[in-house]
C-alpha cells in the first residue's frame, strides 16, 4: 500500500504545468506590442545612441545655426537679431581668407602625413619586413596613448630655437634653428608634424590590419613575375585595401583639423598674425577671446558646409574610381 508521501509526489507530478509568463500574471498590452514588433525592438536598441546624437550633435548644430543670426557676447542677457550680417562680416574680413588658406595647407599636409606615410609604412612592414614587426607596430602606435597637450608641450620644449635640446645639439655643428613660431608656413609644418606624431600610429595600425588580411600569395606571385615593388603597391595593395584607405582618408579630413587645434592653442595661439590659425581655432578665438559669438557661429556653419563639401568630393572620387575599375 503506497504511503502518503508517495501519493503527494504523484499528485504533484500529474498536476498540469503552468507557463512562467502566465504564473507571473498578464503582460500589459504595450509591453507585448514592443516585444512582438520588430520596429519597437530596433527603437529600444537605438534609443541610447539616439539620445547622445540629439543632445551632443544635432542640438549643438541647430543652436549654432540659431546663434549665427544674432549679435551676442555670451555675457549680456540681450541677444540682438542681425540676420545675415554675421555672415557678411565673416566673408568680408580678409583674415577669414587667410585662415581659409591656412586650413587648406593643413588639410594637404595632414593628408600627406596621416594617409600617404602610414599607407607606405604599413605596406613595408606587412610585405617587405619579416622581423621585428611586433616592435615596429608598438613603437609607431605608442604616441597614440600620449595626450596631445603633453605632446605639444614636449615638442615646444624640444624645438625651442634658443634653449631647446635640438637647438643646442645643432649649435655644436654650427646649425641654427629658425624661429619657427614666428614664421607663418614653418609653424604650420611644425604643428602638422606634432599632430601626425599623435595620429599616424592609429592610421598605421588600421591599414596594417587591413593589409594583413590580404593574400600574401598574390604578392609572392608578383615577386616571381619580377613586378617592381612600387607597382605591387599601386596595382595590387591599393585596390585591395581601398575600403580601409577611404576610411582613413575621411577620418583624416574630419578629425585632422580638430587634432590640430590643441597644438595651435599650446604652441602658437594662432600666430604670428593669424599665420597658424585655421577655421576651427578661429571660431574659438572669435567666441572665447573677442566674445563675438554670432561671428563665431557663422564661421562654424561655413566650416561645416566646407567639410560636407570635402566629404562629398571624397565619396564622389571613390565612386568614380569604383566605376572605372568595374
Amino acid at each position: 500500500m503506497p504511503s502518503s508521501s508517495d501519493v503527494e509526489v504523484g499528485a504533484v507530478a500529474s498536476a498540469p504545468r503552468v507557463p512562467a509568463a502566465a504564473a507571473a500574471g498578464p503582460t500589459p498590452a504595450k509591453v507585448r506590442w514592443w516585444a512582438n514588433n520588430p520596429f519597437g525592438g530596433k527603437v529600444l536598441y537605438l534609443a541610447p545612441a539616439g539620445v547622445f546624437l540629439v543632445l551632443f550633435v544635432l542640438w549643438p548644430a541647430v543652436y549654432t545655426l540659431f546663434l549665427s543670426f544674432f549679435d551676442w557676447n555670451m555675457v549680456s542677457p540681450k541677444m540682438t537679431f542681425v540676420g545675415f550680417d554675421n555672415y557678411v562680416t565673416v566673408l568680408s574680413d580678409p583674415i577669414t581668407y587667410k585662415v581659409l588658406g591656412n586650413t587648406a595647407i593643413y588639410i594637404v599636409v595632414l593628408l600627406a602625413f596621416n594617409v600617404v606615410v602610414p599607407y607606405i609604412l604599413a605596406f613595408v612592414v606587412t610585405f617587405l619586413i619579416d622581423r621585428f614587426q611586433g616592435f615596429l607596430k608598438s613603437a609607431m602606435f605608442l604616441p597614440s596613448f600620449i595626450s596631445m597637450v603633453v605632446g605639444a608641450i614636449i615638442y615646444n620644449w624640444l624645438l625651442n630655437p634658443t634653449a631647446g635640446p635640438v637647438a643646442q645639439v645643432l649649435a655644436v655643428v654650427g646649425i641654427q634653428i629658425p624661429n619657427w613660431s614666428q614664421t607663418e608656413v614653418l609653424c604650420i609644418l611644425v604643428i602638422c608634424y606634432v599632430t601626425a606624431w599623435k595620429v599616424l600610429g592609429y592610421n598605421f595600425i588600421t591599414l596594417f590590419a587591413s593589409m594583413s588580411g590580404l593574400s600574401k600569395d598574390v604578392i609572392e606571385n608578383a615577386r616571381l613575375e619580377g613586378i617592381p615593388t612600387w607597382r605591387m603597391f599601386r596595382d595590387i595593395v591599393l585596390p585591395m585595401s581601398r575600403g580601409t584607405g577611404m576610411y582613413v582618408l575621411v577620418m583624416t579630413i574630419v578629425t585632422g583639423l580638430q587634432y590640430v587645434y590643441t597644438p595651435i592653442k599650446v604652441m602658437t595661439q594662432g600666430g604670428p598674425n593669424y599665420g597658424s590659425s585655421n577655421l576651427i581655432y578661429q571660431a574659438y578665438h572669435e567666441a572665447f577671446v573677442v566674445y563675438r559669438t554670432g561671428v563665431s557661429a557663422s564661421l562654424s556653419v561655413l566650416t561645416l558646409i566646407l567639410f560636407i563639401g570635402l566629404l562629398a568630393l571624397a565619396f564622389r572620387a571613390l565612386a568614380l574610381t569604383e566605376r572605372g575599375r568595374s
